[in-house]
Order: C-alpha cells, then structure tokens, then sequence
C-alpha cells in the first residue's frame, strides 16, 4: 500500500514553474518589434514581461533567455554580434 499523498504535494508535482518554451526566440523578436522599449532589458527583467504579457505559459529560465537576447539584439543592430 503506498503511503497517503497530502494536497500540498499533488499540487507541486502537476505545477509546471519552469516552461520549455520552443518559440522563444520569435516571442523576443515579437516582442522587441511591438514595444522597443523592452530592448534594454536584462533577461531577469524581460522572464517577467514575457509571462506577464502572456508570450510564454510559465517562467522560463533566465539563461535561456539571455542566449535568445543574444540573437534578438543582432537584428536590430548587426554590430552587435559581430564581437
């Protein structure tokens, strides 16, 4: 017989806090393109403004953003990446 589960544990176990969010980069583009103020965010700041504005369906990791930055930033100005 398998030990009782308390409500508490059902609940973190179907809670999916970290997204695997395959269209991120587009997302970034997306949103670089309609408000061009966030292009100055750090990837903290932009894991918020992604979920908020409802471009992902859950916090995606910060380093995941960052490399998509990385790319997003390029097209809006190429100097950039060529380091």
């Amino acid at each position: 017989m398998a030990a009782p589960t308390t409500r508490r544990s059902q609940i973190s176990r179907t809670m999916n806090i970290i997204a695997d969010e395959p269209n991120l980069l587009a997302s970034i583009r997306e949103l670089y393109s309609r408000r061009p103020e966030t292009r100055h965010l750090e990837s903290w700041e932009l894991q918020h403004v992604l979920f908020s504005l409802g471009y992902t369906e859950g916090l995606i990791e910060e380093a995941e953003i960052a490399t998509a930055i990385e790319v997003a930033r390029t097209d809006w100005a190429p100097d950039e990446g060529a380091t």
